[in-house]
């Protein structure tokens, strides 16, 4: 053993590996990303690591994996547990061989995401047990439990982790690679009866779930992560805390000198009936801290109402715990003194109790205004400019997608009318066409997106004879999450060189004819394609190739000539670079040469041509690609 200061997706990464999984495979979405990064990085030279092309084909790579006795990994955002969900039901009813984990981030704010939502709700509808870790130290542990849990009992399980315990920071011990558990899969063996998803055994097998999962509400139960703190004064305490997650930590924070009796639960579903049992009785009213969906709330007024029992269950239903959002101390801390208050208590103007104040600390300074933008030198900047300049005058729609590019909606671009889910622009854009046939539909796709969600809306189109122009933003990596590779880079997440696959060959291959080719740094070659491709007929495609600036180095710096300048405000007021700001006379442009990239696209459209210095990356191949 040694000690780490590990971040918790790097705690749960080594955990894994510390458990003897075989095999990982996932989908980049913040907050879970790290987790598979790190396996990839600490890999100790046996486990197959993979970044697939969505949550879906990871899941069934896991399950292959798992079927064959390898423990597996599969990680992923609470958003991509949707795309996994097609195989991961079916699964439930087939279940594993090996231990399987499906970790989930959650991500309450939400911080980095589309939506609130909540695993151990999902977990309760797939019939699949569910790990809920507090803190770091206690995410690497757990993890290790899960692959025990999921072995024995064979069924895969989640491990869902929150955006707090994920970023979140710990010095703990973990084993050395010597101390790995020794995972030796027996190999996949022959069984239809087993492997074979027919109604008959999925009538069988659900019995089996039901059973199971009845037996797990009293093995949970016992489970040392769910767990009573007694009060201090058993027969004066009449109040309790039933919370979860990092929720136990604020609450523990928060209780003071107050006399509660606390249950934690560890494990959502199924719910730990026993325990809760023990945790109610003699108790008065209990209050519900968890996020995000009022899970245990539900399951203690389902427990009280079964065993007839007199007590008070409060949190997200009744309003004393907010019903969405992420909680912080400050919520916490409120919450738990107005439920703990009494007599001696203070109050407000509004009749609630006055939270105690944490420790005066000294203020730091306020931080900058940092609106999210496109960066510096971002080639999707001058692809939007590029098709809103070809296209301005006409009746337009321009479908959005999830990444950098969802950045393309803020002014002065206004370039994203629609965001949905991963891939869904392209299916917009034809719904849209189809009713109103005279508008130009566009579907904005980035090049990672296009292999894990593009495909199939492309064949859609194309099959049921659409009139869209699909443009593909390839900036040769997934940006938004932390540049991973993707099937089009030509290379793993193991180091592997492989060979790229060609967007252009895949959309050939579809049937598309018109697919071009063009660097949207070359401004009038790109407004000049956008006008012609999107005259044409059908389905048709513009991929502009330009690479993420994070991934290039700038070959110069641009600058203005303040005798040239007209202070006419173009460059500012149409392209909205962040390194392009005002002089100090406020009057003529002035680019910070910190930020800028020279990506030449402010030079190309000034119109006195006050604007020079820069110097492109030449990496797309320009023009029309036939």
């Amino acid at each position: 053993m040694h000690k780490e200061f590990l971040m918790g997706n790097e705690a749960i990464a080594l955990g894994a590996l510390a458990a003897g999984v075989n095999l990982v495979a996932g989908y980049p979405g913040t907050p879970s990303t790290e987790v598979l990064e790190t396996i990839a990085k600490r890999n100790p030279g046996n486990v197959y690591v993979e970044w697939s092309i969505n949550e879906k084909a990871g899941m069934e790579v896991a399950a292959g994996a798992a079927y064959a006795g390898a423990r597996a990994l599969v990680t992923m955002k609470q958003v991509g547990l949707n795309v996994a969900s097609d195989p991961l039901m079916s699964l439930e009813y087939i279940g594993v061989k090996g231990g399987m984990v499906v970790l989930v981030a959650d991500d309450p704010g939400p911080i980095s995401s589309q939506t609130e939502q909540d695993t151990r709700t999902f977990a309760m509808f797939s019939k699949v047990p569910v790990f809920d870790p507090s803190s770091v130290s206690e995410a690497y542990e757990m993890i290790q439990e899960a692959f025990d849990f999921s072995e024995k009992y064979g069924t895969p399980v989640f491990f869902r982790a929150t955006t707090r315990v994920d970023h979140g920071y710990e010095a703990l011990e973990v084993k050395d690679p010597e101390e790995y558990f020794v995972n030796k899969p027996e190999g996949f063996v022959k069984d239809p009866s087993r492997w074979v998803i027919f109604p008959r055994l999925s009538v069988k097998n659900h019995a089996l779930i039901e059973k199971r999962n009845a037996e797990l509400k009293n093995v949970f139960s016992e489970y040392h992560r769910n767990k009573i703190l007694r009060e201090e004064d058993t027969a004066k305490c009449r109040k309790g805390i039933a919370t979860q997650g990092v929720n136990f930590m604020y609450t523990l924070d928060s209780l003071h000198d107050k006399n509660a009796r606390v249950m934690r639960v560890a494990t959502p579903f199924p719910f730990p009936e026993k325990l809760a049992l023990d945790f109610l009785a003699g108790l008065d009213e209990v209050l519900c801290i968890e996020e995000l969906d009022p899970v245990i709330e539900r399951a203690l007024t389902y427990v009280c109402g079964k065993y007839s029992l007199d007590v008070r269950i409060r949190g997200k239903l009744t309003g004393d715990i907010p019903p969405s959002g992420e909680n912080s101390m400050e919520i916490v801390r409120g919450a738990l003194a107005e439920f703990l208050k009494n007599e001696e208590d203070e109050t407000g103007e509004d009749g609630t109790v006055v939270a105690p104040a944490a420790a005066e600390l000294p203020q730091p300074p306020a931080l900058p205004v940092r609106p999210p933008v496109l960066c510096a030198g971002c080639p999707h900047r001058a692809s939007f400019y590029a098709v809103k300049t070809a296209m301005r005058g006409k009746k337009t729609i321009y479908c959005g997608d999830i990444g950098c590019y969802t950045l393309g909606n803020a002014a002065p671009l206004d370039m994203c009318d629609t965001c949905l889910c991963m891939g869904a622009g392209i299916g917009i854009a034809q719904g849209v066409g189809h009713i109103e046939p005279d508008t130009k539909c566009f579907a904005f796709v980035g090049d990672s997106t296009f292999f894990a969600s593009g495909i199939t809306g492309t064949v859609n189109a194309f099959y049921n004879q659409a009139d869209m122009t699909l443009i593909v933003l390839d900036n040769s990596t997934t940006a938004m999450t932390g540049h991973q590779p993707h099937p089009g880079t030509g290379r793993t997440v193991m180091g592997q060189v492989v060979e790229k696959v060609s967007i252009e060959r895949v959309l050939r291959a579809i049937g598309l004819t018109v697919v071009e080719t063009v660097d949207p740094l070359d401004y009038a070659l790109s407004v000049e394609t956008v006008k012609r491709v999107a005259d044409e007929p059908g389905v048709k495609a513009i991929i502009f190739r330009s690479p993420c600036i994070a991934i290039s180095k700038p070959k110069g710096r641009s600058h203005v000539d303040p005798d040239k300048c007209i202070g006419c405000g173009k460059c500012i007021r149409e392209l909205g670079c962040p390194a392009i700001i005002l002089d100090s006379d406020g009057k003529k442009a002035k680019i910070d040469t910190s930020v800028c990239t020279g990506c030449t696209l402010c030079e190309q459209l000034c119109p006195v041509k006050a604007i020079s210095g820069g110097a492109k990356n030449d990496t797309a191949k320009g023009g029309r690609h036939e």
